[in-house]
């Protein structure tokens, strides 16, 4: 054995008793325990439970409650069988509305420590469906030797296995319900070892499904395929490589996939592999919340950063003058510019530009050596935040900002930046419930500033 390996320390047997604090980000219960810190999974603010240990580290300890001694009055049963093993959801042991207070929390508390802030106004959450609302999401396949079984689902809770799970109550019905009928459907093919994952992809009226592939398939593997297809009206599509080489296989010239805003009445047409929101009904009440928020005029020009396929882009034109629309990759851009000659949109113009970098030279943000302006901005940046963007931000001197976050931390840290340094207010913000049964928190806010008239 190496020397350099680190022995792990081994985890006590006995089951510990403690009281439960709060939740932590990531839902867990947060307890201290002989003056550690420990997140006990499972476990809600207020219960007393016994848990047993997962992980020791340094800092803090990691376990798993096993009985529930006191409970809150918050506690439920799963909605689904395989929760506690399946990784998928972390929160169906707590009441919906409870979720939400939670989510509410640790928002309003990454606002007071990370941006030393407060919203003048908390929102209504914006909620939706409780099951089956997920429809995009990516399945890890895995075939056991052993079992003669293909597991077809997400990662265990704490571990990289695949969970063995039957159906899913938060994915489409058209997949939720089909676990147990795609593992049979792997189980038979020749390649069921070298299929790593299945892509799911659902619009408002197909499902489709990339298999990714690490061999050719045989013959019989893609007539197995088809059979499956034409039977649970699946579009199948195989992916031997990166996204580029993805194909389809049944149907051989599929209908593309596409969504549509009724309340803007704009549809936009996707790929299977292209960022969409997983939540199609919080998407929609996500969409038009920003319009309002942003209270468009028709002579305003609109700035909206991290644009994708034109999800806000397209909606916010047909209220205002003009809007530009900036994404990262240029695939996504001529994506954008093509639902907008389908949805005949003259007045939007889409840009490719790394949003993380020095933009300062961007034709949409200087134009013959003259400073652009807009009146309002509208941001959705990843995880990481916006924070390379704000010193721009602050130069265009926008009325409205509405950010919109898929990250709590990254939000109040930048809404410090747009507050103490560029002198906005947060004048609103919110949650968006659009990972129920999960401890992921999406948000939306509102920053404003009064201009002095020329």
């Amino acid at each position: 054995m190496s020397k350099r390996r680190k022995r792990r320390a081994r985890l006590p047997e006995d089951l510990v008793e403690v009281e439960i604090e709060s939740l932590s980000p990531e839902g867990r219960g947060v307890a201290h325990h002989e003056g550690k810190v420990v997140f006990v999974d499972f476990a809600l603010a207020g219960e007393v439970v016994e848990f047993k240990y997962s992980r020791i580290s340094k800092k803090f300890d990691e376990g798993r409650a096993v009985n529930v001694i006191k409970a809150s009055a918050d506690r439920v049963k799963p909605i689904c069988e395989h929760f506690t093993v399946c990784g998928g959801c972390s929160l169906q042991h707590q009441e919906h509305e409870a979720q939400i207070h939670s989510k509410q929390d640790a928002l309003m508390q990454q606002f007071q420590h990370l941006g030393q802030v407060e919203p003048d106004k908390i929102l209504p959450p914006l909620r939706g469906p409780l099951k089956h609302y997920r429809q995009k999401a990516r399945l890890g396949v895995k075939y056991v030797f052993k079992k003669e079984k293909v597991l077809v689902g997400f990662r265990e809770k704490g571990n990289s296995f695949l969970a063995d799970i039957l159906n899913c109550p938060v994915l489409h019905e058209s997949v939720g319900l089909r676990i147990s009928d795609l593992s049979d459907l792997l189980i038979k093919m020749d390649a069921k070892a070298t299929i790593p994952q299945i892509e799911v992809a659902v619009d408002d009226t197909k499902t489709a499904l990339v298999f990714r592939h690490l061999e050719n398939l045989s013959d019989n593997d893609k007539s197995a395929l088809i059979e499956f297809a034409k039977k649970y009206e699946f579009q199948i599509m195989l992916q031997s490589g990166g996204p580029d080489t993805v194909t389809a296989l049944w149907p051989e010239n599929p209908p593309a996939l596409s969504y549509t805003l009724k309340d803007q009445q704009v549809t936009i047409e996707f790929q299977v592999n292209d960022f969409t929101q997983v939540n199609s009904e919080i998407n929609q009440l996500m969409v038009t919340k920003a319009i309002q928020m942003l209270e468009l005029k028709p002579e305003d020009k609109v700035l909206d950063l991290f644009c994708g396929l034109g999800n806000f882009t397209l909606a916010m034109s047909k209220q205002c003058a003009q809007v530009t629309g900036v994404e990262g990759g240029e695939s996504m851009v001529i994506k954008a510019r093509e639902n907008a000659l389908r949805n005949n949109i003259d007045n939007v113009e889409f840009f490719a530009a790394d949003l993380s970098k020095d933009i300062s030279n961007e034709l949409w943000l200087n134009k013959a050596g003259v400073r652009q302006k807009y009146d309002k901005i509208l941001l959705d940046p990843p995880r990481s935040g916006a924070m390379e963007m704000l010193k721009y931000i602050g130069k265009l001197k926008a009325e409205r900002i509405v950010y919109v976050s898929c990250n709590p931390a990254t939000l109040a840290r930048d809404s410090h930046v747009l507050v103490h340094e560029h002198g906005y207010t947060l004048e609103e913000a919110g949650v968006m419930d659009m990972f129920p049964h999960t401890a992921h928190v999406e948000s939306i806010a509102l920053f404003t500033k009064k201009l002095k008239k020329s």
